[in-house]
């Protein structure tokens, strides 16, 4: 049996897809699909409590890169599912993976992937990833792992 396509992601969130939306092809303009990423992104360090200030001595998060494979095209009226899982931590960075469900059809509308980079925004350079984000990031994708296991 084949996993539903969000069973690996810890983080999923829903959005209504919006009129405006849509460009002059009838379809969700390319550009809307990062900003699905990017709400789903900031679930996903909202849940690890990564989103820098002071408590973490300025050290907060920076997207280096972001991609996208668009693999059908969506339309109003629609609502999708956002998620968002880490697929690689490294000693300043780590890697996403984020995906897009259309309800409507029930396929997959899009992949992507984005690096995110501990920043150090007093002094403005990178820094090593804080442990306790590590830690975090384990215990979030370690409970997503278990539920797979246990269906």
């Amino acid at each position: 049996m084949q996993p539903a396509p969000l069973a690996r992601f810890p983080i999923v969130i829903t959005l209504p897809v919006a009129w405006g939306e849509m460009d002059a092809f009838g379809h969700v303009n390319n550009i809307v699909y990062f900003r699905y990423f990017e709400s789903a992104r900031i679930a996903y360090l909202d849940a690890i409590g990564f989103r820098g200030g002071a408590d973490t001595a300025g050290i907060g998060p920076i997207l280096a890169s972001t991609e996208c494979r668009f693999r059908l095209p969506l339309a109003y009226p629609d609502t999708i599912r956002v998620a968002a899982r880490t697929v690689d931590v490294a000693a300043d960075r780590f890697t996403m993976e984020y995906r897009i469900v259309s309800e409507r059809s029930g396929a997959v509308a899009a992949d992507g992937s984005g690096t995110i980079v501990a920043y150090d925004y007093v002094n403005t350079t990178k820094a090593t990833l804080p442990n306790d984000v590590r830690a975090r990031i384990s215990d979030l994708e370690s409970t997503v792992q278990r539920d797979v296991e246990a269906r």
